[in-house]
């Protein structure tokens, strides 16, 4: 079926903007979701063009976040963001891993929390469809971080909410 959502991470907004650009070429009804770490500067360029950069972006999902709008990122063609926690992509990853028996990087995770609100949303208005993401990086080289508790502690990050609601959906229904 044709899905009601596709969500991809910004990175330098080239593949937002090639799945968006298809979507409106073939007429589809999908929508574009662009997901972004909360410390980059496109989902604020989004909400307000005059934005064009930020001091610093300090997220540790590698891949995604930018300082600097990039010139292949159309807002325009894009009919959503999600700002995502760095501790919702790091949980987010973990989740999706462990369901799938390989492990994922941040910006899958990113890509997966944004997925759960969108989840969440057409639920409470009773919607259905399908939702569309890409597993956009391997976890093997996040082992001494991201899946690294003690790593986690040192940087500050508290992903056990984020873990919670994650578990309430991928956990193995008895």
């Amino acid at each position: 079926p044709v899905p009601a959502w596709i969500v991809c991470g910004a990175g330098t907004g080239g593949t937002a903007a090639t799945i968006g650009r298809f979507l409106r070429y073939r007429k589809y009804p999908t929508r574009l979701c662009v997901a972004d770490p909360e410390a980059s500067v496109f989902h604020r360029h989004y909400a307000d063009r005059s934005v064009r950069r930020v001091e610093r972006c300090c997220s540790v999902i590698e891949g995604i976040g930018r300082t600097e709008v990039e010139p292949s990122f159309i807002p325009a063609l894009v009919d959503r963001m999600i700002a995502v926690p760095d501790a919702a992509s790091i949980a987010a990853a973990r989740a999706i891993s462990a369901v799938l028996g390989r492990a994922c990087g941040g910006s899958t995770g990113t890509n997966i929390s944004a997925c759960l609100d969108i989840i969440d949303e057409m639920a409470k208005r009773g919607e259905s469809g399908s939702i569309i993401t890409l597993l956009c990086d391997s976890g093997e080289r996040y082992r001494s971080t991201l899946y690294d508790d003690g790593w986690l502690k040192a940087q500050g990050f508290d992903i056990s909410a984020h873990a919670a609601r994650l578990n309430a959906v991928f956990a193995p229904k008895a």
